[in-house]
């Protein structure tokens, strides 16, 4: 397994847990935990993840503006982002390429597939 460290961006304790729980078991992968979009970003320039794992309604500032600032930032404009949304229809994952989103995952995901879709996305093998 390799060891990946990926962020989770999500304002919902239980997400966090959740998906914290399938990395780290299923992928063997560190992950970091962020509570906000603003904890995202200063965790993103911190750590440098291999991939965000980032949610798109949060209170304060949103999936889309935290991804806005994470690409104007050359420290981190470079990494991975994948959206872990309820949002997703077709114009929606449209909009979501078309400024640069990896992929999207739709909430409610299924947790023991969750790391296979991040590696399928991202083509890294488990």
């Amino acid at each position: 397994m390799s060891s990946k460290r990926i962020l989770v961006v999500d304002n919902e304790p239980s997400i966090q847990e959740v998906a914290q729980i399938c990395l780290e078991t299923v992928a063997g992968w560190q992950v970091t935990l962020a509570g906000s979009g603003l904890e995202g970003l200063a965790a993103a320039e911190r750590e440098q993840p291999d991939a965000i794992l980032l949610d798109v309604m949060m209170p304060d500032m949103d999936g889309l503006d935290t991804f806005s600032k994470l690409q104007a930032n050359p420290a981190t404009r470079s990494i991975p982002v994948i959206l872990l949304t309820a949002k997703v229809q077709t114009t929606d994952r449209r909009n979501y390429t078309e400024l640069g989103i990896r992929s999207t995952i739709a909430k409610p995901f299924s947790p023991l597939e969750l790391a296979q879709q991040i590696a399928t996305t991202l083509g890294w093998k488990l």
